[in-house]
């Protein structure tokens, strides 16, 4: 009929992407599973600090990673919220295969607490191809947590990668002997623990950690000689 008027058609709701909607599924699961003793509990505690915590427990976290299984696209997106619960998730389901030096990096420069720097480096970093060129990279950095995340991720390679030759680690006993000296906690405790790790492989790297540890009990740092007396302990135990 002429100068009849059409009826508004029905905007469509738009729905989230896939990607969105599964990011906001886990967030809210992991907010049911928190409490808040355990949040309150994360720094004096744990010396976890952060603002953006549920209070969820590791082993939650582990289930829920078990259930949604391996994707990267996820594990992006989970690190992009903040939340130190999706961020420990996102090194639990993400592919190390896929798995980017600029990733690494931009990761890296997120790390704000021991307890995201450690899982990362102990779930997913240490299983890249790119691992080794990170400890070398990162030991140059002057941030705490990413120059902790070097040898963070050198201890984990040294646990975890059967593959690796003794040279590979070898040629990392020099970072260890300049970053010793560092007086940071953290960044102090990442340096024995690479130190430690590494002497546990065999008797070679067992004899070179000693000697290295030996050698740093002389210096004139404060750190320098905690890290020997630290090393020392564990690997004349060992």
């Amino acid at each position: 009929m002429a100068g009849s008027k059409k009826a508004p058609t029905a905007k469509k709701e738009s729905k989230p992407a896939p990607i969105d909607a599964e990011v906001q599924a886990a967030l809210a699961w992991l907010q049911g599973h928190a409490t808040t003793k355990r949040r309150d509990e994360m720094a004096p505690r744990y010396g976890v600090h952060t603002d953006k915590a549920f209070g969820t427990s590791m082993a939650d976290m582990q289930k829920l990673a078990k259930r949604l299984g391996r994707q990267h696209a996820l594990a992006v997106a989970l690190w992009e919220t903040g939340w130190y619960e999706a961020r420990m998730l996102a090194a639990l389901v993400d592919e190390p295969e896929r798995v980017t030096p600029p990733q690494m990096d931009r990761w890296a420069k997120d790390f704000d607490n021991w307890g995201i720097c450690d899982t990362v480096c102990f779930c997913l970093f240490d299983r890249t191809p790119h691992a080794f060129g990170k400890v070398v990279q990162w030991s140059r950095r002057r941030d705490e947590f990413v120059r902790r995340g070097a040898f963070a991720l050198l201890a984990c390679l040294a646990l975890h990668d059967r593959q690796a030759d003794n040279g590979a680690f070898l040629s990392c006993l020099p970072l260890i002997e300049k970053a010793a000296d560092d007086e940071r906690n953290f960044v102090k405790k990442g340096v024995s623990w690479a130190l430690r790790a590494i002497g546990t492989r065999d008797a070679e790297l067992k004899a070179a950690a000693v000697a290295l540890a030996e050698r740093l009990l002389d210096h004139p740092a404060a750190a320098t000689r905690w890290i020997a007396r630290d090393a020392l302990r564990a690997l004349k135990r060992a």
